[in-house]
């Protein structure tokens, strides 16, 4: 038996190292019995007074497992549950002999260890939703604090989104785990508040003030043990997604409980929820939320944009902004009823770039379009439009499935292959760019005009029905 004794509960780094050694001295998992630093002498086995060591492993001693399974293990590995390095190691263990074993979704140790990265993956999102931070001191001296509790070991791995957000103010995040700091420059962190001093809303100030502003600076030299955790891993996606779409956002990992198989592909609401929790790409690091279209499910003509904007990216809906009631102005005029269509973005999550408190837009590029074409390809299946109206050269490369471009197409309905029509268009904040006055309502009177193409099969489906 072998006893392996980790630095702390997110110690990846030790978990790989102690992993890979035992791979390669072929120790099966049923041999070795993994601990944190701490928590070792009660688990040597009885007769034992010490637990076997590895001798070292040759230099020249290799496998190679699945990339998406590094990726998995670094996030499970922040799972509360102790299991959790044994079940990674008989996974990596069985990837040994079947490389392709994480494709298995209906495998138990493939699901436990999937649900347990969504698990966290979802605490993380949580976490930035629901931290808000009160404001301690005045002026030049004010810091600000907030008091948070994971259900898993993700403060360290979700602070760097907080200092990217909030990087203009000094802050606190108290948790019973770790308290995380941020002062303007770097990460570091202090140990966690007991349960016994968890502060009530009106007492965070005072828990603050007695812990950290004096007992405990904030220096910049984060402890080694959370170090390791301040780049946020790269999760691929595609793991999760296949888990999810094949369970419908909720996976059982127990094989004595069969799984059933349910897509979003008839709820709306269910593939909102699943959407929230989207990691395809790297935009959901620095982005408030994902902002989800809206609209009746009934409605027969879906408008696409190109994403969500500042005020859609902070109130979490789409087309609420400076756009968007442009977009409201025209629909009205063209005739159409806004309250009886579905909007929606190309790509869910905001993209831009920070100078100083302001964010400046930046334009999707076609891997970040790609990533997010799933969601839009559901929505359609979800809705069942009669028409398709892409606004912006972002929508139509997300509605067509490549470069489209907008002044030879726009205007006119176009065939696509699943049956539909698609209305090809500009999008309305390129109206707001506009500085010529007379341009600027040359180009709104287009704009209408392409929408009246729209009013008019609307109207010609209320006939219909």
């Amino acid at each position: 038996m072998y006893l392996i004794a980790l630095d702390s509960e997110t110690d990846f780094d030790g978990w790989r190292k102690a992993a890979r050694a035992l791979a390669l001295h072929h120790v099966t998992p049923m041999e070795v019995t993994w601990s944190v630093q701490g928590q070792a002498k009660d688990l040597v086995p009885p007769g034992l007074s010490e637990a076997p060591s590895l001798p070292p492993v040759e230099t020249e001693g290799t496998f190679n497992v699945p990339a998406n399974f590094v990726e998995l293990a670094r996030v499970a590995i922040l799972h509360r549950d102790s299991a959790r390095f044994a079940l990674l190691y008989r996974l990596l263990w069985r990837l040994k002999a079947d490389h392709d074993l994480l494709a298995t979704m209906t495998d138990p140790d493939v699901a436990e260890a999937t649900v347990m990265a969504g698990a966290v993956q979802r605490d993380v999102q949580r976490m930035r939703d629901l931290v808000r931070f009160r404001e301690i001191g005045r002026e030049q001296k004010a810091h600000y604090a907030a008091w948070f509790e994971p259900e898993h070991h993700i403060v360290a791995f979700a602070a760097p989104f907080f200092a990217r957000r909030y990087a203009d103010m000094p802050w606190s995040i108290l948790t019973p785990d770790i308290c995380a700091h941020w002062d303007g420059h770097a990460i570091s962190f202090t140990p966690g508040i007991s349960q016994k001093e968890m502060p009530a809303p009106n007492r965070l100030e005072e828990t603050w003030r007695r812990h950290f502003r004096h007992d405990h600076p904030i220096t910049p030299e984060a402890p080694q043990k959370y170090r390791r955790n301040l780049s946020e891993a790269s999760i691929l996606e595609p793991l999760l997604a296949d888990a999810e779409r094949w369970t419908g956002g909720r996976m059982n990992p127990r094989p004595e409980t069969p799984m059933k198989r349910k897509t979003a592909a008839d709820d709306l609401e269910a593939l909102r929820e699943e959407a929230a929790h989207c990691r395809a790409c790297h935009l959901y690091k620095d982005a408030t939320q994902t902002v989800f279209g809206e609209g009746p499910k009934s409605a027969n003509i879906m408008l696409v944009g190109e994403q969500p904007g500042d005020k859609e990216d902070l109130a979490g809906h789409p087309f609420v902004g400076p756009a968007g009631q442009m977009l409201d102005r025209a629909l009205e005029e063209a005739g159409v009823n806004r309250k009886k269509v579905y909007v929606t973005n190309a790509v869910k999550h905001f993209k831009f770039v920070p100078r100083g408190k302001i964010r400046l837009h930046q334009k999707p590029n076609t891997p970040e379009i790609r990533a997010c074409r799933q969601w839009y390809e559901r929505e359609v299946s979800v809705m069942q439009p009669d028409l398709i109206v892409a606004m912006g050269a972002t929508a139509a490369q997300s509605v067509f499935g490549k470069i489209t471009p907008i002044g030879k197409n726009r205007g006119r309905l176009i065939d696509l292959p699943d049956g539909r029509k698609a209305l090809v268009t500009v999008h309305p904040s390129y109206l707001l760019r506009l500085p010529d006055p007379e341009a600027k309502a040359l180009e709104y009177r287009r704009f209408v005009d392409d929408l009246k193409i729209a009013a008019a099969l609307q109207r010609k489906s209320a006939h219909a029905a």
